[in-house]
């Protein structure tokens, strides 16, 4: 019998598709306050439009996942609650950065959708991973389109046709430490440009937030996230920069004076740890596709920053009891040393 047969128990979840599903519930538990809070300051129709089909994609997302743990008898996660969100509270973003934060968001989406399939052996889930896939790319879809007609849209550098085929002649690792380097290729310009785009977003996004956060340890962090994911934007500007190539547009501007909170300091380090992340994960990814030592290098830097802002995260989290635990195998050993404790049997 195959590890793909399920007929005996249709219901059973394995530790992959608990994963998934608890994952993508905490994020679309925060995603509800976070659009729920959008809509009630976006001014601009368009943009108000994608926000109320993100909102609908999340809590179809929320009702079907529980649907899935209760069928398996499986804990349903806390994840964020109205108790996470103030809908009274100012104007926070611009209707600007709002609909960047959509693009961001979905571009997270994507990939995440992506992998959880690879994961998965029930066919039911795999189908609905598969239509969170469909409605996502057809959101992003309609997120791009919408961003090109807007005024700080950055549009990712094109470079001219090679007149033919050219190969390497030599790996250029000492001439790119002394200076020498040569030319971006297509892929480093592809994963600075992005990754430029997405660690600005992270600082911008802190920034708003440390304006905000109640708790003196939340502001803090958030100040020196918004230092150290600065430094690493530009780090990935400079580069570009070299070869005269644009650069992303920054949304610091895009944040106003409000010092309400619309968001719990709970949800607001969540959404810090999720961005940390999901920033080693590109990060790793755009390591592997870059040849030249200088950016191989800038790489390990920005992923130590990102590494040591996951850290003060996860301590934050833990200190205040935001951190839901996400379910885990048996402890052998302490059931085994809490039987030794207990008294004999008469």
């Amino acid at each position: 019998m195959g590890i793909f047969n399920k007929k005996s128990k249709p219901n059973t979840l394995t530790v992959s598709e608990v994963s998934a599903l608890w994952l993508q519930y905490m994020g679309d538990s925060m995603a509800i306050c976070m659009y729920k809070y959008f809509l009630k300051i976006v001014e601009q129709k368009d943009i108000k439009e994608i926000i109320e089909i993100s909102l609908k994609l999340s809590e179809t997302h929320i009702s079907k996942i529980t649907e899935f743990l209760k069928d398996a008898h499986f804990q349903v996660p806390i994840g964020f609650t109205e108790a996470d969100v103030n809908l009274n509270a100012p104007r926070l973003f611009s209707d600007q950065f709002i609909l960047f934060y959509s693009y961001i968001m979905s571009l997270h989406g994507l990939p995440a959708y992506s992998l959880a399939i690879t994961t998965l052996e029930r066919q039911d889930l795999q189908n609905y991973f598969f239509e969170c896939t469909r409605q996502t790319n057809e959101l992003f879809q309609k997120i791009a389109q919408l961003a090109k007609d807007q005024p700080k849209f950055s549009s990712v550098p094109s470079i001219p046709s090679p007149h033919g085929p050219e190969f390497v002649e030599s790996t250029g690792i000492i001439d790119n430490l002394i200076g020498d380097k040569r030319p971006l290729n297509s892929s480093e310009i592809s994963t600075l440009f992005f990754n430029s785009k997405k660690t600005g977003f992270i600082r911008s996004l802190s920034l708003g937030f440390s304006q905000v956060a109640k708790s003196e340890d939340v502001r803090n962090f958030m100040l020196k996230n918004v230092k150290l994911a600065g430094k690493d934007a530009d780090s990935f500007d400079a580069i570009l920069m070299q070869d005269h190539l644009p650069i992303p547009e920054k949304w610091d501007v895009e944040i106003t004076e409000s010092t309400i909170s619309p968001f719990s300091d709970k949800l607001m380090m969540y959404h810090a740890a999720f961005l940390v992340n999901t920033a080693l994960s590109y990060y790793g990814a755009a390591l592997g596709a870059s040849l030249r030592s200088d950016i191989m290098l800038n790489y390990y830097k920005v992923f130590t920053h990102a590494m040591e802002a996951g850290t003060f995260c996860y301590t934050i989290l833990v200190k205040h009891g935001w951190l839901e635990k996400q379910p885990e195998t048996i402890d052998r050993e302490s059931l085994a040393k809490n039987k030794g404790d207990s008294p004999p049997a008469r």
